[in-house]
């Protein structure tokens, strides 16, 4: 499915383009120097996932999230915090691996959860990338190295289970992994009858005649003749998007199309020190601008909301950065051995924090955690009295 974008009104696109272009600029260098750029980071992935569900019609509330991430559901976490927790991880894994993994072929790939099957057709022809030291040295959970192969272990084994979950759908016979034990015939013939019996299933989960590979190879085309023409960064990424709801090349991972723009901007170099929250710009856009007939309307919709995403990025910003001045006055008249600045680093740092938490950060016993959250006066956003955990999301 080609899709064209020759002769485009540069004129109507220049004003919008401009501000788009500053705004992201200005963001990216601000964020650089930033002493609360971990707190935005973590904060951005959580914001911009629960902008997606927005975007496909569900309401996500961004606490609700954090703490499914964090393992203290207060409620049963329903099926709309469980696609935004796949938006949510699929963030973390672009931001992880260099600015040209999420477009090379194992990126691609990995992001659909089709590692078992290969997929050929996604392929830009460049190499798959690891997580450099830059990236690396941003990531919040403690030591960056640990951290990485151990986020990369948890999502091989999910992506794993999602491949395979994607090939009983379809109706494909269920083999065992390469690395897993040994299966006794009774369990090889349980699993051939359950994908037998879904088999008949297939065509009302999927459509039967959507070539995923071909169209996301055409995408993916769309891409590299941008690259090929030099076309301006923001510009290129607003192209890409419209290119991609035109194209449509996933059926079930739409969401995937926000977030591979926002790589593709970091790849230009664009945005270099975070992942731009595009999902929370387009929500900030009328839906008839967004989904207007022309082409030149939807373009200057989607040149808006990397605009938007930006400004919001600059009121985050701003907001962690009077919070942080607001809690640093209580460290007047406070020992010089105080735990307290620790303290606050670490709410900054972290959309939610519990009392193990800080406990094991700050080396202090459970209760001295207690005492310390009561001197800092920070939100409880759990609402029981055990399991608690605080934080301004």
């Amino acid at each position: 499915m080609a899709y064209e974008f020759a002769d485009l009104p540069l004129k109507t696109l220049i004003g919008p383009l401009t501000r788009a272009e500053d705004l992201l600029a200005r963001l990216d260098e601000r964020l650089q120097k930033s002493p609360v750029r971990d707190g935005f980071l973590q904060r951005s992935h959580f914001a911009d996932a629960a902008a997606a569900l927005w975007l496909d019609g569900e309401l996500v509330h961004t606490e609700d999230l954090v703490l499914h991430d964090a393992h203290m559901d207060i409620r049963t976490p329903t099926h709309e915090i469980t696609r935004a927790h796949a938006v949510l991880r699929a963030r973390r894994r672009i931001f992880a691996h260099k600015p040209d993994w999420a477009l090379s072929r194992s990126g691609v790939t990995a992001l659909r959860g089709r590692e078992e099957q290969g997929g050929d057709g996604a392929s830009l022809g460049r190499a798959g990338s690891q997580p450099d030291a830059a990236t690396a040295a941003a990531w919040p959970d403690g030591d960056a190295g640990e951290s990485l192969d151990a986020l990369a272990e948890e999502l091989a084994e999910i992506d794993a289970v999602l491949a395979r979950s994607s090939r009983l759908l379809a109706g494909e016979n269920f083999a065992p992994l390469a690395d897993s034990p040994e299966v006794d015939t009774a369990g090889q013939r349980a699993r051939s009858q359950e994908a037998a019996s879904l088999d008949s299933f297939g065509p009302l989960i999927r459509d039967l005649d959507w070539s995923e590979d071909q169209r996301l190879a055409d995408w993916l085309a769309v891409v590299d003749r941008l690259h090929g023409e030099n076309t301006p960064a923001v510009l290129a990424a607003a192209i890409a998007w419209e290119a991609w709801q035109e194209i449509e090349p996933l059926q079930h991972q739409h969401w995937l199309g926000t977030l591979l723009v926002a790589a593709l901007l970091r790849e230009r170099g664009k945005v270099g020190s975070h992942l731009l929250c595009l999902n929370a710009g387009l929500r900030a856009v009328p839906r008839d601008r967004r989904r207007a007939r022309d082409q030149i309307t939807r373009l200057l919709g989607v040149l808006d909301a990397f605009a938007e995403a930006a400004a919001a990025g600059l009121k985050e910003l701003d907001r962690l950065m009077m919070a942080k001045s607001q809690m640093e006055r209580r460290l007047r008249n406070r020992r010089k051995n105080s735990s307290l600045p620790a303290l606050i680093e670490l709410v900054l740092a972290r959309p939610v924090v519990s009392a193990g938490l800080i406990a094991a950060e700050l080396k202090v016993s459970q209760r001295a955690a207690l005492g310390l959250v009561a001197e800092l006066a920070v939100r409880e956003v759990t609402g029981r009295g055990r399991y608690r955990a605080w934080g301004f999301v």
